[in-house]
């Protein structure tokens, strides 16, 4: 009974591990481009926002 809680808690720390080493990489670029402010109108942005304001107007 002890040796199979052991065992399970060593996959689930195996398996913590694993995932935080794989995830960390893409919550640092979702922490990174939270910090920006507002709609970043530049190049393709711009021209979703003018098509999506055009919309709001109709």
């Amino acid at each position: 009974m002890f040796a199979t809680l052991i065992h399970s808690a060593t996959v689930s720390l195996r398996i913590m591990t694993i995932t935080a080493i794989l995830m960390s990489p893409v919550a640092a670029l979702a922490y990174s481009k939270a910090s920006d402010l507002g709609i970043s109108k530049q190049g393709a942005g711009l021209v979703l926002f003018v098509t999506l304001q055009r919309q709001a107007m109709i």
